[in-house]
C-alpha cells in the first residue's frame, strides 16, 4: 500500500485509484469509486456509490460524496452517481448526493470551490468555476452556470436555474431562476444589478458590461413583462454575445420564471474607459 494511503483508510479492492492519489485517516472508499491522478481525500471522508473524481480534485475532512439522495422517490439500488471535474475543491463536511435516476449523475464541473458544510443535492449540475459559499443548500435538480457564485446560507427551491456569472447574496431565498450576469439578494431574492465587479474580474470588456446594464434596465425597470422586455431588447439593442446569452436563458425559463426586480435597485456604476 502506498504511503499516501493512510493505513486506517478502508478502500474496497474494486475501487480504481490512479497514481498520486492520497487518502486520509479513517476515510472509506467504496467499490464503484474512481479517483484520477492527484486526487486528495481528507480524513473521515466517505465516497460511496458511483463516484468519479477528476484529476487533482480535493475532498475535505468529513465530507460525504455519492451518498443516497434525500428524495422519497429514490429506490435503493438505483445505479446512479456523482461526477466531479478536474481541480475542484470540496471542503470540510460537504455532502454531494448521487442522482435519483437510473444512469443519472449529479455533476460538479472543473475548478469549482464548494466551501465547508454546503450541500449539493441529487441531480444538480454545477458548471465550471462555480463558488458555493459555506452552508449553502442546493436542492434537487438545480442548475448553476459557469463562474456563478452562491452566497453562504443560501437556499433554493428544486429545479432552480442560476445563470453564468450570476452572484447570489448570502442568506438569499431563491424561488425563481436567476438570469446570467445578474446579482440577486434578499428573501425572496430579487434582482439588484448586473454583477459588474464579477464581470470586471472575469475580464469582460466595458462595452459588453454596459450593454448588459442597458438590457437589465429594460428587463427590470421598464414595467414590461419579461417576454415583452426580451422583445424590446432584441429590437433596440445590438446583439452582443452576453446579451444574447441572457435573453436565451430567459426564453428557456423553468416553471418558476425569473426573479423579480427589487424596488430601489442600486446599480454598480460603470467606468468610462478601460
Amino acid at each position: 500500500m502506498s504511503d499516501a494511503i493512510h493505513p486506517s483508510a478502508i478502500i474496497d479492492p474494486r475501487a480504481r485509484l490512479d497514481a498520486g492519489v492520497r487518502v486520509g485517516a479513517f476515510s472509506v472508499i467504496g467499490p464503484e469509486v474512481t479517483l484520477e491522478s492527484g486526487v486528495e481525500i481528507g480524513h473521515h471522508a466517505v465516497l460511496e456509490g458511483r463516484v468519479a473524481l477528476g484529476p487533482r480534485v480535493k475532498v475535505g475532512h468529513g465530507s460525504v460524496v455519492g451518498g443516497a439522495p434525500q428524495d422519497l422517490k429514490y429506490k435503493d439500488g438505483t445505479l446512479s452517481g456523482v461526477r466531479v471535474g478536474a481541480d475542484t475543491v470540496i471542503r470540510e463536511y460537504v455532502t454531494v448526493h448521487r442522482s435519483t435516476r437510473v444512469g443519472g449523475w449529479t455533476e460538479i464541473g472543473r475548478e469549482c470551490l464548494v466551501m465547508g458544510l454546503s450541500h449539493v443535492a441529487h441531480d444538480c449540475r454545477l458548471g465550471d468555476g462555480v463558488i458555493v459559499i459555506n452552508y449553502a443548500g442546493i436542492t434537487g435538480h438545480c442548475e448553476v452556470g459557469d463562474r456563478a457564485t452562491i452566497g453562504g446560507l443560501t437556499g433554493m427551491v428544486p429545479f432552480t436555474r442560476i445563470g453564468a456569472y450570476a452572484y447570489v447574496g448570502g442568506m438569499a431565498k431563491l424561488t425563481a431562476d436567476v438570469p446570467p450576469f445578474v446579482l440577486v439578494d434578499g428573501q425572496p431574492a430579487t434582482a439588484r444589478a448586473i454583477n459588474v465587479i464579477g464581470l470586471r474580474r472575469a475580464g469582460m470588456n466595458p462595452a459588453d458590461r454596459r450593454a448588459l446594464q442597458d438590457a437589465f434596465r429594460i428587463l427590470y425597470r421598464s414595467g414590461l413583462a419579461p417576454a415583452r422586455a426580451v422583445e424590446r431588447i432584441r429590437e433596440e439593442m445590438p446583439a452582443t454575445e452576453p446579451v444574447r446569452l441572457m435573453l436565451d436563458f430567459i426564453a428557456g425559463a423553468t416553471r418558476h420564471g425569473i426573479v423579480k426586480g427589487a424596488l430601489g435597485s442600486i446599480e454598480e456604476p460603470e467606468e468610462i474607459t478601460g
